[in-house]
């Protein structure tokens, strides 16, 4: 059936308003624990996750670099691969794609007209309908391979109804602790839930905290279990690719390895893998070619802006490291940040974090989940330079107002995927 664009924009913004999304509810009113909804959608779909192999990834930091960088490696190896990853930063179409490409409107507008009658009547989540649409649409393409990234914790995900190849796991931090867990164990145990009965496991990093739990799990289900840092660690082919890739984050060396690590486990399955110089190729290019944005990417030349969506302490350890490295290395002398935060992030344990020498404008992105600019600045230091803007577009205009004196000035954007979102979208309109 043809659509007129405002018919297709109205259905989107039907499918965002009546069911429950993280950004309108939040991960309390849009994560729905439990797999027997997804379980009974994937069977009226016709069990579509079952027409091709598939990679899952779950993880605190790093499973979107991780997921983006395995499907250019398969795809610049000659396989058609899917890949399923969320949230989006501009397009909700962004969260599928094969071989960098999104999902077409035409078949999004005609999946949900034929199955919101079944996705009203059994009141689906958000993720719930993304991911039936991402995975019947793979199985429509034919394709040979998806990577399957989770949207929060593992066990309980709506993504975990497959039977991967491989499960991996990147990293354990104390993030969505009230839905999670606590404890870092904790989380690790509903992470760990995305390992299948014999299938091998690779979890990116030797945690001792964590590691237990890991082991414990593929015990049980008697899965091979390998840590990434502690297979061959490849630390000359590492050095290699790192300077080549499009994705500069300092973070991404650790997720190089585990992608390494994980091709030479699917090789056996994937024997398109074999040839070293296209999956090479397809991880140095992996932005490039997955069209895959947020991730410490460049935004403008002048004045020189990055953004990336890290929204935690341990994924802003490393972005904030990265900044006041730029600074000693005196390619730039002037740092400003945009920093916006949802309510439900641990601030205290991310404003030591702050560069010192940091100019920081505030903001509050255009979520109802986000913590008002205002209230972010009564945690910060009264000797912090803070700037307090009511918008995201508001706190770019005031950036640029600083650069325009400043001596080599580079703008960071950070704190949300929400903050980039908006950003991007200014940047866009301007």
């Amino acid at each position: 059936m043809t659509f007129r664009e405002e018919e297709y924009n109205s259905l989107i913004q039907d499918i965002f308003h009546r069911f429950p999304s993280v950004a309108d509810a939040g991960f309390g009113g849009a994560y729905k624990p439990g797999l027997r909804h997804m379980e009974d959608f994937c069977k009226a779909l016709g069990h579509p996750e079952k027409a091709y192999r598939t990679i899952h990834i779950a993880g605190t930091n790093g499973k979107g670099s991780v997921a983006n960088m395995l499907a250019a490696a398969l795809t610049a190896s000659g396989l058609s691969a899917g890949l399923y990853t969320s949230p989006h930063i501009i397009d909700f179409r962004e969260r599928m794609r094969i071989g960098g490409t999104m999902v077409d409107k035409q078949y999004v507008f005609d999946f949900l007209q034929t199955w919101l009658p079944y996705i009203t009547e059994h009141n689906l989540s958000f993720f719930e309908i993304t991911t039936g649409l991402a995975f019947r649409w793979f199985a429509d393409s034919h394709a040979e391979v998806a990577v399957i990234e989770t949207g929060l914790g593992g066990r309980l995900d709506s993504t975990n109804v497959i039977t991967p190849v491989l499960s991996i796991i990147t990293s354990i931090g104390l993030d969505h602790c009230d839905l999670l867990g606590h404890t870092r164990e904790a989380i690790a145990g509903e992470k760990a839930g995305i390992i299948k009965a014999g299938i091998p496991a690779l979890i990116g990093t030797y945690d001792s905290e964590t590691a237990p739990v890991f082991e414990q799990t593929a015990s049980h289900l008697h899965s091979p279990l390998i840590f990434a840092d502690q297979a061959s660690a490849m630390p000359d082919l590492i050095g290699h690719l790192l300077p080549m890739m499009d994705l500069q984050g300092s973070y991404q060396a650790e997720n190089l390895r585990t992608v390494l690590t994980a091709i030479d486990l699917i090789k056996p399955s994937f024997p398109e893998l074999n040839d070293d110089e296209k999956v090479h190729n397809g991880i140095a290019n992996t932005a490039t070619l997955m069209d895959f944005h947020g991730r410490w990417e460049k935004l403008s030349d002048s004045p020189y802006t990055l953004c990336d969506i890290g929204h935690n302490a341990p994924a802003l350890r490393h972005n904030f490291a990265q900044l006041d490295a730029l600074l000693d290395s005196g390619r730039f002398q002037t740092l400003i940040i945009i920093y916006g935060i949802m309510a439900d992030k641990d601030l205290d344990a991310i404003i030591p974090l702050f560069p010192s020498r940091a100019t920081i404008i505030l903001t509050t992105p255009s979520t109802p989940r986000a913590l008002p600019a205002n209230k972010i600045a009564e945690h910060f230091p009264s000797t912090s330079d803070i700037h307090i803007t009511a918008d995201v577009a508001e706190a770019l205009t005031q950036a640029h107002v600083i650069a325009s004196t400043a001596s080599s000035p580079l703008i960071y954007i950070g704190g949300s995927t929400y903050v980039v979102s908006d950003a991007v979208k200014a940047l866009k309109a301007k």
